[in-house]
C-alpha cells in the first residue's frame, strides 16, 4: 500500500531564521512559522482567532537561502514532510519534537519584504523517498535568466537586478 507524508505552510516567520552547520559542514536552518485559523463562533457569533506554531527545519544549500532571505515577520510558502524525533533532555528523559523537513520553499511579499516583485523565489530539494536519516543535497531551482530589454521601459525600472538568486 503507498503513503504520502506531505505538508504545506504558507504563514508568517515568528523570528529570525536560526543557520547553523554541522561538523561535516551541511547547513542546517531552524525557523518558527505560524499559521492563523479564524472563524465564527456558532454560540456566540464572535469571531474567534486560533495561531499554530510550526518548526521548521532547511538543510544544505535550501538552509542557507533561508538563513540569508527570511526575516522575522516574512510570508513564506513551505513544502516539505513531517519527521519526528526523539532526544532525551539533561535528566533522561525522552522527548519528542515533530518537524517539517523543508523539500521546497517560496519567498513571498514585494520589495519592502527584501523579495523583488510581487511573486517572490522558488526553492527546493532534491532527494530520493524515505531517505531520512541523510537529507538530499538540494538545488536551487530558478527561472530563466531574464532577457534584457530592446528598449528602456517608461517605468525606468530597468535597472533593478540586483543579488537576489530569484
Amino acid at each position: 500500500m503507498a503513503s504520502v507524508n506531505k505538508v504545506i505552510v504558507l504563514g508568517n516567520l515568528g523570528r529570525d531564521p536560526e543557520l547553523r552547520y554541522t561538523p561535516n559542514g551541511a547547513a542546517v536552518c531552524n525557523v518558527s512559522i505560524a499559521t492563523t485559523r479564524n472563524w465564527k463562533s456558532k454560540d456566540s457569533g464572535e469571531r474567534q482567532e486560533e495561531t499554530e506554531w510550526h518548526r521548521v527545519v532547511f538543510y544544505d544549500r535550501l538552509a542557507e537561502i533561508a538563513g540569508e532571505y527570511l526575516k522575522k515577520g516574512r510570508p513564506v510558502y513551505v513544502e516539505g514532510r513531517l519527521k519526528t524525533r526523539k532526544w532525551q533532555d539533561k535528566d533522561g528523559k525522552d522527548n519528542y519534537t515533530t518537524e517539517i523537513i523543508a523539500e521546497q520553499m517560496q519567498l513571498l511579499g514585494g520589495r519592502e519584504d527584501g523579495a523583488g516583485g510581487g511573486s517572490g523565489g522558488g526553492y527546493g530539494r532534491g532527494g530520493s523517498a524515505g531517505d531520512d536519516e541523510a537529507p538530499a543535497r538540494p538545488a536551487a531551482s530558478r527561472p530563466a535568466p531574464r532577457q534584457a530589454p530592446a528598449a528602456k521601459p517608461a517605468s525606468g525600472f530597468d535597472d533593478l537586478d540586483d543579488d537576489i538568486p530569484f
